[in-house]
């Protein structure tokens, strides 16, 4: 019996991998295995990985005869996993020795369908620890209930994927799979599902995933048009929670999130030369339509609930939908 899967993407990490992987055997046990995906990388990746095969014990090495980005590299590590347990990590990000092992121990010992943890930020020689935003810890709790309240950051706000343990049963539901395709966002939909149809969640103080910041290559540091991915990912979340019980309470949560990140994606393009020209008009016209979209009433009470330059930047943009209409 497999105890631990963890599933790692990599594409074009030449310079990182080395690290993960290195973390990863500092990691080993009999009953854990290590999915080492190459989304299809042009780079030396795919020769570390081959030596990872052979050499780090767990490792099962599978291939993508072309890119398709985080969430279906995830997926099909998701697909070949045989874990009671699963995680996620990131190809160009590592892990404290011995990390998981203590990771299954609390998920053990919780005995809940998925356990969140905290993870230290790495930015250049600068490390943060960055908290799962839940004040109770140590405890079995309700995802659903942990979405709110709409005005304060929640637990759907921290969507780090690998930032946790998901139980088997979760994969058995389809819980656990990603939006094939989303380049960006992945994360979104698939927390936001969790909280929703999860029975159970813990929150616990583990430190062990150390998240690499600000890396040129990284999609987040690149303005081109997969970052627009983000209006896909929340549209989802919209239409999902839409057709939930408790719409009505939780669709507030999810329209204000939408509406915070596309006035930062704005203010991206409009502080900076991140997007290129016709990406961020592209991101223009795409939120002016996402805003349209939205339910009305409660995307007013958004714009009122928000400071005062988000929302302005918001409005500009709902003005400007209305007169091209």
């Amino acid at each position: 019996m497999v105890k631990l899967s963890v599933v790692v993407p990599f594409y074009n990490v030449q310079t990182y991998a080395p690290d993960a992987l290195r973390s990863l055997r500092a990691n080993t046990r009999a009953d854990f295995e290590f999915l080492l995906v190459d989304d299809c990388s042009t780079d030396a990746t795919p020769e570390l990985l081959a030596r990872a095969e052979r050499d780090l014990p767990g490792a099962v090495l599978l291939r993508h005869e072309r890119n398709g980005g985080l969430a279906t590299a995830r997926n099909t590590g998701l697909d070949a996993a045989r874990g009671e347990y699963l995680t996620f990590l990131d190809g160009d990000d590592w892990l404290a020795p011995g990390y998981l092992s203590q990771l299954v121990a609390v998920a053990e010992e919780l005995n809940c369908d998925f356990v969140r943890t905290d993870h230290v930020q790495c930015t250049g020689r600068t490390r943060v620890v960055q908290r799962v935003p839940h004040g109770r810890r140590g405890e079995s709790l309700s995802p659903r209930a942990a979405i709110l309240p709409a005005d304060r950051s929640t637990s759907v706000d921290y969507a780090y994927a690998w930032a946790g343990v998901y139980h088997r049963r979760l994969l058995d539901r389809g819980l656990l799979h990603f939006t094939d395709g989303l380049r960006t966002a992945e994360d979104r939909p698939w927390i936001w599902r969790l909280h929703r149809e999860a029975r159970s969640f813990g929150v616990v103080g583990l430190l062990g995933v150390f998240y690499r910041r600000g890396i040129a290559s990284s999609l987040t540091q690149i303005g081109d048009v997969r970052q627009l991915d983000f209006i896909r990912a929340f549209d989802q979340v919209l239409e999902e929670t839409a057709r939930d019980v408790d719409a009505r309470t939780l669709l507030p949560k999810a329209v204000r999130t939408y509406c915070a990140i596309i006035s930062h994606h704005l203010g991206s393009a409009d502080d900076s030369k991140r997007f290129e020209p016709a990406v961020a008009r592209k991101l223009r016209t795409m939120s002016a339509a996402a805003l349209r979209r939205m339910p009305q009433g409660i995307l007013a009470e958004a714009l009122n609930a928000m400071d005062a330059d988000r929302a302005s930047r918001l409005r500009r943009l709902r003005r400007g939908l209305g007169a091209a209409a």
